[in-house]
């Protein structure tokens, strides 16, 4: 909070830990989210850049690793099962556009391998 004892916008800022813990201005979104999560089973999230497709990521990434603490107050808390964590994958493609669906799968699997390790998900990864 500012000196005056309102909240700063959190512009710019793409992680939904530092928006709750910075006591940033954060409209809850929750509502939406538990649509989401309890309604379908694949999304397909496709709007333009600077739209708040990271921050949404990110407070599912949050949710779902069961980060209670930082759902105090919003909607979904009282409605979520905190006793379950669920490990949560982060694939990227910025890094560069395959030129085929081997490219694509070895990119893919050194993600999976770089990051997560066969050890931390209880898998094996082929090249």
């Amino acid at each position: 909070m500012t000196a005056t004892g309102k909240k700063r916008l959190p512009i710019g800022i793409q992680t939904f830990s530092e928006i709750i813990e910075g006591g940033y201005y954060y409209v809850d979104k929750t509502p939406v989210i538990e649509r989401l999560v309890q309604q379908n089973k694949y999304y397909f999230l496709s709007r333009p850049r600077r739209f708040g497709k990271s921050l949404l990521l990110d407070t599912l990434h949050c949710l779902f690793e069961g980060r209670q603490a930082l759902f105090e107050g919003l909607y979904i808390y009282d409605r979520w099962d905190w006793g379950q964590a669920n490990p949560v994958i982060h694939l990227s493609l910025s890094s560069g556009r395959p030129n085929s669906t081997e490219e694509l799968d070895v990119l893919l699997h050194e993600q999976l391998r770089r990051n997560y390790g066969s050890s931390s998900l209880g898998v094996e990864f082929a090249p």
